[in-house]
């Protein structure tokens, strides 16, 4: 009887632990940064817009719970955009044909950044306005 093969032991194959695992997370989360800044303009237009927003709120004269709120809601929705680039490059690395569960993929991705756009508008507009 053959042992088992790496992958099918709930362990990752490549050996890494530690803070050398960290290191390694660490540029593979820089690259996913860079490709999805490259690659996507929706992501560099909501990392303008939420510059701009991080900015504004250490400006405003606001409790630190209602800053870190606004600020958490920001991050949130660049996490949102870059999961949604995602989806989407798995689903084009698969086929760049036309399928109904593609199509709903990356639909429900889009919704997930909707989503995530109205609570950051709420959330601003419950702090300045209330």
């Amino acid at each position: 009887m053959q042992p088992p093969h790496p992958r099918d032991s709930g362990k990752y194959p490549h050996g890494k632990t530690g803070i050398h695992r960290i290191f390694h997370t660490l540029i593979h989360s820089r690259d996913g940064f860079i490709a999805t800044f490259r690659g996507e303009a929706a992501f560099r237009q909501l990392l303008l817009l939420h510059a701009l927003l991080i900015a504004t709120a250490f400006l405003l004269d606001i409790s630190r719970v209602e800053r870190a709120v606004v600020l958490a809601v920001c991050f949130i929705s660049l996490l949102v955009e870059l999961l949604n680039s995602a989806i989407e490059a798995v689903v084009d690395r698969i086929s760049l044909d036309h399928h109904p569960l593609s199509k709903n993929a990356k639909d429900m991705g889009s919704a997930a950044q909707t989503t995530a756009l109205l609570m950051v508008g709420t959330v601003w507009g419950v702090i300045l306005l209330g």
